[in-house]
C-alpha cells in the first residue's frame, strides 16, 4: 500500500516537472520572438487529411514558393512599424506528414482546450520529421479536397508551444486564402488576438477594421490581418484576395511587439 502511494506521488511530481519545462519552454520561446532580434524560423508541415489521391498530388506538387507571400507580408508590415530587421521571417517547406494530429471538438471547454492543446504539442514532438535546424514556429497544415462539398473547421494558433494547425482546400485556387489563414494563426502563435465575432465573423471596430479611420467607414478594402475580413457594407463580408489586401493593424503590432 505504502508502495503504492510513493508510486502515485512520484508520478504526480514528473508530471509537474514536465508542466513546469514546457511551460517555461513556452515562455522563453515567446519572450525570445517577441524581442524581434533574430528572424523566426518557421516550418510548414502538408497532411493530406482525407486520404484522397488528388490531395496528395497537390501536396506532391507544393514547393515553399508557394508561401513566399507570407514572409514578403510579414517583412512589409514590419517594416512599416520601423522594425530594424531583414528578414523578420523565413518559412520552410517539410516533407509530407502521415500521422494526423489530435481533433479538436467545439463542445470541450476551457478544460478541454487546455488538454487539447498538451496533446498537439506532445503530437507534435513525436511527429516532427523537418531534417533542418530547430524551428521556432511549427504550422500543420490539414489539406483537403475541394471536390468534396464540406465546411472546414476552424484552423487555431497556440502561442504556448508556438504551434498552428491550418485547415485549407488542396488547389491552386485556393493558394491566396491558404496563406492568409497561415499567416492569421502565425500571428496568434506571435501573441496576437482574434479581433473579430466568433458567431458572427464580423471584424470588431476599430482593431479588427484595417482602415479604422476612414469616412465613411465603409466600404473597407482591406482587412486586418486578425479581424479576418473585409467588410464591404452591413452584413457583407469578403475574404481578402490575398496578402497584398492585408494589414497588421496598431493593436495587433502591440500585442506581437512591433
Amino acid at each position: 500500500m505504502l508502495g503504492s502511494r510513493w508510486f502515485r506521488l512520484l508520478r504526480i511530481a514528473l508530471l509537474l516537472i514536465t508542466l513546469f519545462v514546457v511551460s517555461m519552454n513556452a515562455w522563453l520561446s515567446s519572450a525570445r520572438i517577441q524581442s524581434w532580434n533574430r528572424p523566426v524560423w518557421v516550418v510548414l508541415y502538408p497532411i493530406n487529411a482525407d486520404g484522397r489521391t488528388d490531395t496528395q498530388a497537390y501536396i506532391n506538387a507544393l514547393s515553399v514558393e508557394h508561401f513566399e507571400e507570407i514572409e514578403l507580408f510579414l517583412q512589409r508590415e514590419s517594416t512599416r512599424y520601423k522594425l530594424a530587421l531583414t528578414p523578420v521571417a523565413k518559412v520552410y517547406l517539410s516533407t509530407p506528414l502521415s500521422a494526423t494530429p489530435p481533433e479538436v471538438t467545439s463542445t470541450e471547454g476551457v478544460l478541454g482546450s487546455i488538454i487539447w492543446s498538451l496533446k498537439m504539442r506532445w503530437w507534435s514532438w513525436r511527429n516532427d520529421n523537418w531534417q533542418g535546424p530547430e524551428p521556432d514556429v511549427r504550422i500543420y497544415l490539414r489539406y483537403f479536397s475541394p471536390r468534396v462539398n464540406q465546411v472546414l473547421s476552424h484552423s487555431l494558433g497556440l502561442q504556448k508551444g508556438m504551434i498552428g494547425l491550418v485547415n485549407g482546400f488542396a488547389s491552386v485556387d485556393y493558394i491566396a486564402t491558404n496563406n492568409f489563414v497561415i499567416a492569421h494563426e502565425l500571428m496568434h502563435t506571435f501573441g496576437a488576438s482574434d479581433k473579430y465575432n466568433l458567431d458572427t465573423n464580423e471584424p470588431v471596430y476599430p482593431d479588427g477594421f484595417a482602415d479604422p479611420q476612414q469616412q465613411p467607414l465603409l466600404p473597407q478594402t482591406r482587412a486586418e490581418v486578425m479581424g479576418g475580413r473585409v467588410k464591404v457594407s452591413p452584413g457583407w463580408l469578403l475574404m481578402p484576395r490575398s496578402l497584398e489586401d492585408v494589414v497588421v493593424g496598431d493593436k495587433t503590432a502591440e500585442e506581437i511587439g512591433w
